[in-house]
């Protein structure tokens, strides 16, 4: 009798307990067949084509991003110019559309005019504490841009530089006559880079930047700066360090605002930077909507300081964690020879662990570039920071390199979206499946035709399997659909030098029956419906 009412207990607490949170088999049977979540693609919508370079790069001189990074001469993987061919190929498989240099804070301490010509000398750099060779200057990088691909984008000194010596960057870069054009002519370049972006500065706000301005000197300071670097080359796109703070950016856009044509904002939503210490994914969760919530803040300030429709946004320095570089960066140069300093220097290397770059910054990588994906209209360029080494998505060392997780997911969109958005809703169909919602995120891209749809389906629960209802407009997707996915055993997972491969995408057939499919825990998926212009369904290389 005793164990017949346990077991009546049992059943009613299956039946009307709390469901969200049931465990083991009956919350997966629960999940499968009594709750969902329901996308619907808005097929009849406009399709908004958005821009390339919100798939775009960062590299700064910290480090080993540049020296031993993505140029070292002498290794057996560079060519006669120093660049590492293996990190061009593996740049190029992700479709970089811009690449932003020399910093970062580096920026705030760097003159050009050391870095070209056959006389260059070794200076310190009073940023990061180190020697700078200057063997990697604006001709090496626009040189290394082109044969990676990518569009050139100079960040330029408004730290103890001039408005003035940024006017002469330009000329140096694009004028065709006069004296700094034949500077470059006789440095092998006779033909003008065309070095079309350009930003004044770098995190001018911050008390640890080199010349640090108040929002009343920034305003004046930026429009000197667009009007002297406008007057040798109208036709370049400028942008100015913004701070998602009305305090910062309403001055900026109301004093310079017709001269810009972004406002260039940054963010790591883990700081890590004076203390390096492994987060957990599910730590992280709470930071995957961050992206989303930070864009819409910006475009409130464009908004409302009447900029909106003219000045973008150019997420130019984004990544999940932040650099780890104790006691630095600094204003004036330090000695080589300081124990202290060579220790701070060294703990730099805490960035190359590879087991702190998990799904979790698979994930995140995948909500940030569908919330600025979704907001094209506004965003027009993002470069994750670094693109190599340090916490870039390729790792890169003496015997080769290591593509992190978040390399395949930058090299998934690069290579299998559509070229325009499509606005989606995401709807619980009950109170009990509202939990759900968080879990997933959705971007649904097609061709401009809706003859082909590529729609991502992220699961963000690092356990739960997540049942879907995809509709295209009034249209439930059916049958074994081609796509591509990206997940792993554990959301701990990472990539190393050991075992490179653990996680990688497939290629699989995603299996929907009247719109109803199974997203993995802790997985990007992106689904292909429908075939090209000329019929034939579309493979890429990229991932042979």
């Amino acid at each position: 009798m005793l164990a017949r009412c346990v077991a009546l207990l049992v059943l009613v607490i299956g039946l009307f307990g709390d469901r969200p949170v049931a465990r083991g088999q009956d919350r997966d049977r629960w999940q499968r067949e009594a709750t969902f979540v329901r996308l619907r693609v808005a097929a009849d919508a406009r399709p908004l084509r958005y821009s390339r370079r919100i798939f775009g790069g960062f590299i700064e001189h910290f480090h080993r991003q540049v020296y031993g990074g993505i140029y070292d001469p002498g290794s057996p993987f560079a060519d006669e110019r120093g660049f590492r061919l293996d990190v061009i190929r593996a740049l190029r498989a992700l479709k970089l559309a811009i690449v932003r240099w020399p910093g970062g804070c580096f920026a705030s301490g760097y003159h050009w005019r050391d870095g070209v010509g056959a006389d260059r000398r070794p200076v310190p750099d009073p940023v990061w504490g180190v020697v700078e060779p200057n063997q990697f200057g604006t001709d090496e990088f626009v040189q290394w841009c082109r044969a990676v691909g990518a569009e050139p984008y100079i960040c330029t000194n408004a730290g103890n530089g001039s408005p003035e010596e940024m006017r002469d960057w330009v000329a140096y870069c694009n004028a065709s006559t006069g004296r700094l054009a034949a500077l470059r002519a006789r440095n092998g370049n006779r033909r003008p880079h065309g070095v079309r972006y350009w930003s004044i500065g770098n995190e001018n706000y911050g008390e640890w930047e080199i010349g640090q301005k108040t929002p009343e000197q920034w305003g004046p300071f930026v429009r000197r700066c667009a009007e002297l670097m406008r007057s040798v080359d109208p036709s370049i796109k400028l942008a100015a360090p913004a701070l998602i703070s009305e305090h910062w950016d309403l001055p900026l856009l109301r004093t310079a605002g017709d001269l810009l044509d972004y406002v260039a904002v940054h963010r790591y939503w883990l700081g890590l930077w004076q203390e390096n210490r492994h987060v957990p994914y599910e730590r992280c969760l709470d930071l995957f909507d961050g992206p989303e919530q930070a864009i819409q803040q910006m475009i409130a300030i464009l908004r409302r300081a009447g900029r909106l429709g003219q000045v973008k946004i150019a997420f130019d320095e984004w990544n999940l964690r932040g650099w780890h570089h104790p006691g630095f960066p600094r204003k004036e140069p330090v000695r080589e020879d300081d124990p202290e300093v060579r220790l701070l220097i060294a703990r730099r290397d805490l960035n190359a662990i590879a087991s702190q770059y998990t799904m979790a910054d698979a994930v995140f990588a995948a909500s940030f570039l569908n919330a600025s994906l979704r907001h094209a209209d506004v965003v027009d360029i993002t470069c994750i920071a670094p693109i190599v080494n340090t916490r870039g998505p390729l790792y890169v060392h003496p015997n080769g390199i290591v593509k992190r997780t978040t390399y395949h997911v930058l090299a998934v969109y690069a290579n299998e979206l559509a070229d325009h958005v499509v606005p989606v809703t995401k709807q619980a169909p009950d109170d009990d499946a509202r939990w759900m919602l968080r879990y997933v995120d959705v971007l649904a891209t097609t061709d401009g035709h809706r003859s082909r749809w590529a729609i991502v389906l992220v699961n963000r629960h690092p356990k739960l399997s997540v049942r879907c209802q995809l509709m295209l407009g009034r249209r439930p997707v059916d049958g074994a659909v081609p796509a591509v996915l990206l997940t792993a055993d554990s959301p701990e997972a990472y990539n190393d030098i050991e075992y490179p491969d653990r996680v990688v995408p497939r290629r699989i057939k995603q299996l929907f029956r009247d719109g109803f499919t199974e997203i993995p825990p802790c997985s990007i998926t992106v689904v292909a419906i429908g075939k090209g212009r000329d019929g034939a369904e579309r493979r890429a290389s990229w991932s042979n």
